[in-house]
């Protein structure tokens, strides 16, 4: 018995009932061999981390658009913390810790630049639509690797397209990733935004940190003990009616006095009017695109557009500038 036998077999002995079994993944769209030492869930983590995807995270925004401070989040650093709070709670409730982790590293692979802004602006020109979480699965399934994806598990690939509020996971694991989400960003974008000076802890409505906490430390720690007691045992991922129902009164009082108030939206313009240009840009020309992104529409016969929205999505917001200034903004003449 190798050591990735010994780990299945440990999974079955271990592991909830309801958990999700390595050996008994849906598998891969391209059959491979097993490795001797990691699980199929533990390999996609790792493609997820050394993927090209994953390292931009780290220039994209979160909330605020290049936030001069070191302390605000990106999106990997949002990324990282979704994937230390579902690990606490598949840990705690004894499902899949690799299957979680690696949904929670991979589920927002496909942000766009400059955030929300940015995804709402290429879903607006693009008559394709775009969504950053068909986006995700797209960048793990063909974008990566030169157009031969990561090739992951199909359990992952159902996490990252269902994290969304309105989506259904159809494993345990991925509806902890979703939950683990939301109570991520509302508690780190409540510190940023109180290091942003937009507010005070006070400010929050007690009717909301009353039931959640009155400190982003006690709100992660009353919501993720909440889901461990309430789901334990269960073949299913719940918070209390009580704590659910102030989590999403707390995230729409958040959309309205952060994600859509003056300080963080006060350069959104200027970028969706960049990604706007970018996109003209390449539709009338084409042959500036990279060849990886030329072979979409030529080897798998995709569109032009298509093709140029994942150019722009993979983007991070210093390259999306950089790209910018280079195209349209006209350099100083120098004598040689």
């Amino acid at each position: 018995m190798n050591i990735r036998e010994s780990t299945e077999q440990w999974e079955e002995e271990y592991l909830s009932p309801y958990a999700s079994f390595s050996k008994n993944s849906r598998g891969r769209e391209r059959e491979e061999a097993p490795c001797d030492i990691r699980t199929a869930y533990q390999r996609d983590r790792d493609r997820i981390i050394h993927c090209k995807a994953f390292r931009r995270l780290k220039h994209k925004t979160q909330v605020f658009l290049a936030p001069e401070g070191d302390h605000y989040r990106t999106r990997l650093t949002h990324t990282l913390e979704v994937s230390q709070i579902a690990r606490t709670i598949a840990k705690s409730l004894r499902m899949n810790e690799d299957l979680t982790e690696a949904i929670a590293l991979s589920h927002d692979l496909g942000h766009t630049p400059f955030g929300h802004s940015g995804e709402a602006v290429l879903d607006r020109i693009c008559s394709e639509g775009f969504a950053h979480y068909k986006q995700s699965v797209r960048v793990v399934e063909i974008l990566e690797k030169e157009g031969k994806g990561l090739n992951l598990t199909w359990e992952v690939r159902d996490g990252i397209l269902n994290h969304r509020t309105s989506g259904h996971p159809s494993t345990l694991e991925g509806s902890i990733v979703r939950l683990s989400d939301k109570i991520a960003y509302i508690n780190h974008d409540i510190d940023d935004a109180i290091r942003a000076r937009m507010f005070v802890e006070e400010d929050l409505p007690e009717c909301y940190t009353g039931v959640l906490g009155h400190s982003v430390r006690e709100r992660l720690n009353n919501m993720i003990h909440d889901i461990i007691n309430n789901s334990y045992g269960k073949k299913e991922i719940l918070m209390s009616p009580g704590m659910e129902e102030a989590m999403k009164g707390l995230r729409t009082w958040m959309f309205e006095h952060v994600y859509k108030s003056d300080i963080p939206k006060a350069e959104e313009g200027k970028a969706q009017h960049l990604i706007v240009m970018l996109f003209r840009f390449y539709m009338e020309n084409p042959d500036r695109l990279p060849a990886e992104y030329r072979l979409l529409t030529e080897g798998r016969e995709e569109s032009l557009e298509r093709a140029v929205c994942d150019y722009i999505a993979g983007m991070s917001d210093s390259y999306a500038i950089d790209k910018f200034e280079k195209l349209f903004v006209p350099k100083a003449w120098k004598s040689v």
